[in-house]
């Protein structure tokens, strides 16, 4: 049973078991997470910007993003929700002092912590680098850690003093119990939008036609009362200018009928008929019996007459 050297196998190396389930390194995760861009796989510049979903962005690749309508386009996952810039907000981060970036290791002859981050807490001073709670205001998109929110309990931003709500904080990166409660909130924020903008939309007509009707019924009721009192009075004075000028002509065109002058008629009366006048044309009389053109003698006149003519 032994072999070479007299060693004896031991039962895990002759007989194999199920495989171990590959685990991802929980740094290597973090990194990905907080120094990369969520659509590019860019490391993160400034400016930075974050969705309702808490995950960061680069600004250029999300304008990008959204520019590019090829048939082509590589529709990404953590983005199907961004559909303009209104949906993302810029964040306003704090650097840290103690950050040197890539010019640290640039031989790599020196260790390179992994922990280290470009933006700490303004308050607390904790780094962004995924140990550590972190979020941002969706009102004015200053980003505070977590413990600094629970500590210092206000309604105003530490930062910049602008008021907020508990609705407006928005956790970076949180697991997917809060990124699902964040997913809730954002589609119920965006249905009452468009419930708020269709409200609107009716109130305005509604105003627009009570408006237009109030004019038509009662007219305009924004002058003041002499003012309305300088325009009936104005609008007298042209009535009766226009009817003693009416009244002038008529007497005019009296007087001139009865001195036997022609005139001729006006365009608004209608003509009379040939039968209310009585006088009537030589073409107008043939067309009855009674005319002597319809009259003829005993000698023209036919001896016999067929009513039933065949012709074959």
């Amino acid at each position: 049973m032994g072999c070479d050297g007299g060693t004896i196998p031991k039962r895990h190396e002759l007989v194999k078991g199920p495989k171990k389930v590959e685990q991802v390194d929980k740094n290597a995760a973090l990194v990905a997470r907080w120094n990369y861009c969520a659509i590019s796989q860019a490391p993160l510049r400034k400016p930075i910007v974050s969705c309702e979903l808490g995950r960061l962005y680069n600004k250029d690749a999300v304008i990008e993003y959204l520019l590019d309508t090829s048939p082509e386009k590589c529709i990404i996952e953590t983005a199907t929700h961004i559909k303009s810039l209104k949906d993302v907000k810029e964040l306003n981060l704090t650097d840290n002092p103690a950050w040197k970036g890539d010019k640290a290791n640039t031989k790599g002859d020196k260790y390179e912590d992994l922990q280290g981050a470009a933006f700490i807490c303004p308050v607390v001073g904790l780094e962004m680098n995924g140990r550590q709670k972190f979020c941002y205001l969706r009102v004015c998109g200053c980003v505070f850690s977590d413990r600094a929110m629970k500590e210092i309990k206000t309604e105003v931003c530490h930062k910049c003093g602008e008021s907020f709500k508990d609705d407006d904080v928005i956790v970076l990166n949180g697991s997917k119990e809060e990124m699902a409660d964040l997913r809730r909130k954002m589609e119920e924020r965006k249905l009452k939008a468009k419930l708020m903008k269709k409200a609107k939309k009716s109130k305005a007509t509604e105003a627009v036609l009570k408006s237009a009707l109030s004019e038509e019924i009662s007219g305009p009721s924004t002058q003041k009362p002499k003012e309305n009192k300088v325009i009936i009075d104005k609008k007298a004075s042209a009535f009766l200018s226009i009817t003693s000028t009416v009244n002038a002509q008529s007497s005019s065109f009296s007087t001139s009928t009865a001195s036997g002058k022609a005139c001729k008629p006006a365009s608004g009366i209608a003509k009379r008929s040939l039968a209310q006048t009585g006088e009537k044309s030589e073409a107008y009389k043939s067309i009855f019996t009674s005319h002597s053109s319809a009259k003829r003698a005993r000698e023209q006149k036919p001896n016999w007459i067929t009513h039933t003519a065949y012709y074959y």
